[in-house]
């Protein structure tokens, strides 16, 4: 979007952290904690550490796609992993990890991972996003 860019239509590098939190929460989803359900259950993934390095520039009206996995399961706490990639030129724009907790509200009770969890290691979601809005292309 063309807010996300700076005057020369360089992607800002806050905005990759926005495009992370959305491929994460679709992988929460994927690990059975969707927005819904969290409200419901009360349990809620919370972002203890945000590793990021950057490695290229976008620019405005790049497409980018974010692949998000689980990275590392301990008891509890966990890793996500992020690649950002443009894949017009394959181009490797950010790599990014998140340590995560699991918490119980309004307790702020630390929770033990799933077991399930750990068939979730591999990338498995693919978020495409786009520096610019643009409704003609596919």
């Amino acid at each position: 979007m063309f807010f996300d860019t700076d005057c020369g239509g360089v992607v800002s590098n806050i905005a990759y952290l926005r495009f992370i939190e959305t491929a994460r929460t679709l992988l929460a989803e994927q690990l059975g904690l969707g927005l819904a359900q969290m409200a419901e259950d009360k349990k809620y993934p919370v972002v203890v550490r945000t590793e990021i390095d950057y490695r290229g520039a976008a620019k405005l009206g790049d497409r980018l796609v974010i692949e998000g996995w689980l990275d590392r399961l301990e008891r509890v706490r966990f890793w996500c992993a992020f690649r950002i990639v443009r894949p017009d030129d394959d181009a490797l724009i950010a790599e990014c990890r998140q340590m995560l907790a699991l918490i119980e509200m309004p307790a702020a009770k630390l929770l033990r991972l799933p077991e399930d969890w750990e068939k979730y290691r591999e990338p498995k979601i693919n978020t495409p996003s786009h520096a610019v809005a643009d409704s003609d292309r596919p």
